[in-house]
């Protein structure tokens, strides 16, 4: 059975050791699906941060403490009302429909990027992690470390302390076929699949979050893109001395 987000929040936000936050405002942009899911339960969870936000577009009753909803108009992103963020992660996980509360959240598109990127800057926001997955064995070698198009070159310009930026690998997504020889074509090309190599492989959720977590507290000033084989590696183990090795 799939745990809603806030419950696993909820959970989360029961007493014990307390901790110290040091880290400001988390904002988090696409806390939908298994990815967005373990991001929120990982990063809001810990209470390293001072406060938490979640864009929304619709109204939604906030479940703990310290996490609150931040709701998007219906304007263009340019036109939203500016908040106070000093971190913000952008995930790309699309929702899962039989979650109530996932539908009611905002859910950024890779087109949105350079703005959304720009109205996260003007909030504030010092720290940029984005998360994109892509599908696997697909990516060009020549991309897998660096600026893959203009959009991330237009988030880099924005003068962010830090981005982070982590190519989690994916399982290609259901397609639509037209007619059978289109179904037929596509189960002939799937058999590429099997020779994709073992680190380009997708990895488990919660271990693509939890490299998250690790980079947002190490991260040296600057721009760092872990490649999918780089993320593929750190989720086999050893996740702290691969991060480090990454980022210093």
């Amino acid at each position: 059975m799939a745990i809603d987000p806030l419950q696993a929040l909820q959970a989360a936000n029961r007493p014990g050791v307390p901790v110290v936050a040091t880290a400001g405002t988390l904002l988090i942009a696409g806390a939908t699906g298994a990815l967005g899911q373990e991001l929120l339960r990982r990063l809001a969870g810990s209470h390293r941060y001072a406060h938490a936000r979640v864009l929304s577009r619709e109204p939604i009753r906030d479940g703990m403490r310290g996490v609150e909803s931040y709701l998007s108009s219906g304007l263009p992103i340019a036109q939203w009302p500016l908040t106070s963020a000093d971190t913000a992660v952008i995930a790309f996980d699309p929702p899962r429909l039989y979650h109530d509360r996932e539908r009611a959240l905002w859910v950024p598109q890779p087109s949105d990027l350079p703005e959304l990127s720009r109205w996260l800057r003007a909030c504030g926001v010092q720290t940029l992690a984005i998360v994109q997955p892509h599908d696997q064995g697909k990516l060009p070698e020549a991309l897998k470390r660096g600026l893959a198009s203009l959009d991330e070159q237009a988030v880099v310009a924005n003068g962010f302390d830090r981005v982070i930026l982590v190519r989690s690998a994916r399982k290609p997504l259901n397609a639509k076929f037209a007619n059978p020889a289109e179904r037929l074509a596509a189960w002939m090309l799937s058999i590429v699949r099997f020779m994709v190599p073992s680190s380009e492989q997708p990895v488990r959720a919660s271990k693509v979050a939890e490299l998250v977590d690790v980079a947002l507290r190490i991260a040296p000033p600057g721009v760092h893109v872990a490649a999918p084989e780089m993320v593929w590696e750190a989720a086999q183990g050893q996740m702290q001395a691969v991060a480090e090795r990454w980022l210093r």
